[in-house]
């Protein structure tokens, strides 16, 4: 397996901006003859700064498509190493989604005979319809016999009547009789003397699917882990559903003698700052883009999108970042904060943000781009309409869409 971190390439280059995701990356593509020669590089090499959250794949998929690029330099791509194969599969089949016959039957044929075949088979089940995978029952079970073990208990397996143990894999299994209590009688189990952490643990996770819940407020001093100085999973995520619901609690926290629960607290007063905060917040981002520390802005411009209009001096370096960082994962929180501090200034984003790589920078754009421009409104259209496109865009798309005869 390699795995190569090659230089970006300048940010003002069409390579530079396909190489970060950028929306008017692709925008330039459509208009650019050596466009081709950089999108199949962006798929060949390992680009993202964090690949864990930086998202790829379907921005890829868009430009081979709307740039009528041929696939085979992308199947070819099979016959190289895991990494190869995953970046050319990721882009595949989402362009089998969008009705390319030749992506779909390459990816079934590299089913039958590729090297790392269980993994492209589970990845295929995952984003495809059960029609289109089901009729490789027989192949995959042939193949099957020859592995040293079985995989884990998912689709397609499961739909083949192959396991190993249905509860493998899978993280904790819901609780149905837990899942029907009433929010009061969750949070009654949480303060319980006899709630263990792990239950404590598997009710946060149903509570997380209910929404904010503010009755955790008072509950979060018994959220330790025992033993461990740190708050249990899904504390933090349940405090940022809360918001500054949580701040007057949070004051106390920040003095507890348990260092933990003071961390939170001052978390929580970190993350809902007052005025009084701004010219620390603006060194530090400064500080942060000076040093070229992508993975961090993002929490210091959701602390400023708090403080709203004072920030004012925020919006150039915020805007600097959201065009250089190669941390796409980053861009949408850049994008909301420009517009909490200065709504205007982030108008001439939304329309370039319709054609990012990131799901969350398109969920704002498309919520937000200026109906009254006919581009935007053909791009929202566009994406509702596209199987290519995340299931939650498309239906963000839909809802704006709705609207439209309603704008002026």
């Amino acid at each position: 397996m390699t795995y190569e971190t090659p230089a970006y390439a300048p940010l003002d280059s069409l390579r530079g901006l396909l190489q970060r995701g950028h929306g008017l990356g692709h925008l330039r593509a459509l208009h650019d003859s050596a466009a081709a020669e950089h999108v199949y590089d962006c798929i060949r090499l390992e680009r993202r700064w964090d690949s864990q959250c930086d998202a790829r794949a379907r921005y890829h998929a868009r430009l081979v498509r709307d740039l009528g690029l041929p696939i085979g330099p992308l199947l070819d791509r099979l016959a190289g190493d895991e990494e190869s194969v995953w970046r050319a599969v990721s882009v595949l089949e989402l362009l089998a989604l969008a009705g390319d016959g030749e992506a779909a039957e390459g990816l079934r044929d590299y089913v039958r005979h590729g090297e790392h075949w269980v993994g492209v088979l589970e990845s295929i089940a995952d984003e495809w319809p059960r029609a289109w995978w089901e009729g490789l029952r027989e192949v995959a079970l042939e193949r099957l016999a020859g592995e040293e073990e079985a995989p884990w208990a998912r689709q397609p397996w499961e739909h083949f009547g192959v396991t190993r143990n249905p509860a493998a894999g899978r993280g904790p299994q819901p609780d149905p009789d837990r899942e029907r209590l009433g929010t009061d009688a969750l949070l009654a189990l949480i303060a319980g003397p006899g709630t263990t952490a792990a239950d404590t643990v598997g009710v946060l996770r149903i509570l997380a699917r209910r929404g904010p819940q503010p009755g955790l407020i008072p509950l979060v001093p018994l959220l330790g882990h025992p033993g461990v100085d740190r708050p249990l999973p899904g504390v933090r995520a349940a405090l940022r559903r809360l918001g500054a619901r949580a701040v007057p609690e949070a004051r106390t926290w920040a003095r507890d003698e348990r260092p933990w629960l003071a961390a939170l607290g001052r978390e929580v007063l970190d993350d809902h700052p007052g005025p009084e905060a701004l010219p620390g917040l603006l060194r530090e981002l400064a500080d942060l883009r000076h040093q070229e520390e992508w993975c961090g802005p993002d929490v210091t411009a959701r602390r400023l999108a708090h403080i709203g209009p004072p920030a004012a001096a925020a919006v150039p370096p915020l805007r600097a970042l959201l065009r250089e960082t190669p941390h796409s994962y980053e861009r949408a929180d850049y994008l909301r904060a420009i517009a909490a501090i200065a709504p205007g200034a982030a108008e001439d984003l939304y329309k370039e943000c319709l054609w990012d790589c990131e799901e969350r920078t398109l969920l704002i754009a498309v919520a937000a781009a200026p109906a009254t421009d006919p581009e935007v409104r053909a791009r929202v259209v566009a994406l509702r309409d596209d199987p290519l496109e995340d299931p939650d865009v498309r239906a963000a798309a839909a809802e704006r869409a709705e609207g439209f005869a309603d704008a002026p």
